[in-house]
């Protein structure tokens, strides 16, 4: 017999008993369901991820910060008018022990450092589209310097310009009397904040590009002058200088003077040398995956407790289509069928069942999915655009087909050696 000839036989003999074989189908269809669902999640949170991450920064910066203070039981440290203050003032970046600039100096001395620009955190308290009257509460993002925004129109923030540049969060389009994100760019909007004696000061800025906001970088963008202008006007007087993060610009021993992980290794250890802690923006999101991976984990555990199951029902299946076939299986026997084909006919019956439950599993997910994630996007996130909380890639839909096919495989080898050795005599007797 042939292997066509084989495979059609085991796909006619799989649903000799319909019921039987309909509900071992559907309990593997639960299993590649659930786990094509959990591996779109993954992914599409994974690509999400990774895209914002190109959009905040890239390998050649780390943030650096105070390293946290350590309790050591021998009571409050003694105030040192030189070291380094606290500051009480809330905002993105929150409350804190502060940089000085003894810590700057500190980090640009270090190998590897080409430059170090601290960030300060100042606030905005409105924002006015021009000769409209109507004022806005707006937030500005303290770390604009530090990479790219994911823009809808415009162009990035210009650094090295002297003039004051914004750009506007994509929600801020329609309250400010804009029809899009490219009617805003080139325009002036009026800022207004209150210096350090309290009184309130306007600034006029030009909107030079919109950006779409995201997990990780909400509010407003500001240049350097912007910041710089505002950040002296609040100020106190007398009071020493403090920054909560700067940005460590790294030059690399890569090809083509690329950042390695080893330079940044190197880096971070001279860092904590100096009571300071360095961190990627990959870094900062490590505890977020790692928290959104486990869930999956957990979630991904279910689907294959829920395989394992149906591979049960896949053995009793075809240990109870042995038992039924048992003369049949004599007869092929005597017939001169080798028990390599007999075992082939039997486990192609389990792949069949297999693929046909991991095939229609994971095309109902693809579509039950495809809907949520849709509205979804228009409801509880759409405050995340570019999220697509489902991501259901060509090459992990055939993983989970071939993952749990494969489980089927395994499934059927018991009652496919059980038929490979049945004695051809004894089949025939069995009644």
């Amino acid at each position: 017999m042939k292997i066509r000839d084989i495979f059609r036989n085991a796909a006619r003999n799989a649903f000799r008993s319909r019921l039987r074989t309909t509900l071992t189908v559907l309990s593997l269809f639960v299993g590649a369901f659930t786990l094509t669902l959990t591996t779109a999640l993954g992914a599409g949170v994974n690509d999400y991820v990774e895209r914002q991450v190109a959009t905040l920064s890239s390998q050649d910066i780390l943030l650096v910060s105070p390293a946290a203070a350590v309790d050591t039981g021998d009571g409050p440290a003694e105030y040192d008018p030189n070291g380094r203050q606290q500051s009480g003032q809330a905002g993105p970046l929150g409350a804190g022990t502060l940089l000085n600039r003894e810590d700057l100096d500190a980090i640009e001395a270090i190998d590897d450092v080409e430059r170090v620009e601290p960030v300060s955190q100042i606030s905005i308290d409105w924002v006015e589209a021009s000769g409209d009257g109507t004022r806005y509460e707006l937030d500005v993002n303290p770390t604009s310097s530090i990479g790219q925004s994911d823009l809808v129109a415009g162009e990035q923030l210009d650094q090295d310009e002297s003039a004051a540049q914004l750009v506007l969060p994509e929600s801020y389009l329609d309250v400010l009397g804009f029809a899009d994100g490219g009617s805003a760019v080139g325009e002036t909007v009026t800022l207004g904040y209150t210096d350090s004696a309290g009184a309130t000061q306007e600034v006029d800025v030009e909107v030079v590009g919109v950006a779409r906001e995201s997990l990780f970088a909400a509010g407003a963008g500001a240049n350097s002058a912007l910041v710089t202008e505002v950040a002296d006007a609040q100020a106190i007087p007398g009071q020493p200088e403090g920054w909560p993060i700067a940005v460590a610009y790294l030059s690399g021993s890569g090809a083509d003077g690329a950042v390695t992980d080893a330079d940044i290794a190197s880096v971070k250890a001279d860092l904590a040398a100096d009571d300071l802690a360095g961190q990627t923006v990959e870094d900062q999101l490590g505890v977020v995956q790692t928290v959104l991976n486990g869930i999956i984990g957990v979630l991904s555990a279910f689907a294959i407790v829920a395989l394992i199951a149906a591979s049960f029902g896949i053995v009793n299946t075809l240990l109870m289509s042995v038992q039924e076939r048992t003369r049949e299986i004599g007869l092929m026997k005597a017939m001169g069928m080798s028990n390599g084909r007999i075992f082939s006919l039997f486990s192609f019956e389990a792949i069949i069942i297999g693929l046909l439950g991991a095939t229609i599993g994971a095309l109902a997910a693809i579509g039950v999915g495809s809907a949520i994630a849709g509205v979804a996007g228009e409801t509880v996130l759409s405050g995340l655009p570019g999220l697509q909380i489902l991501l259901f890639q060509p090459g992990n839909v055939i993983g989970v087909i071939i993952v749990v096919t494969f489980i089927a495989f395994l499934s059927g080898v018991l009652p496919a050696r059980r038929a490979a050795r049945q004695d051809p005599i004894e089949s025939l007797r069995y009644e």
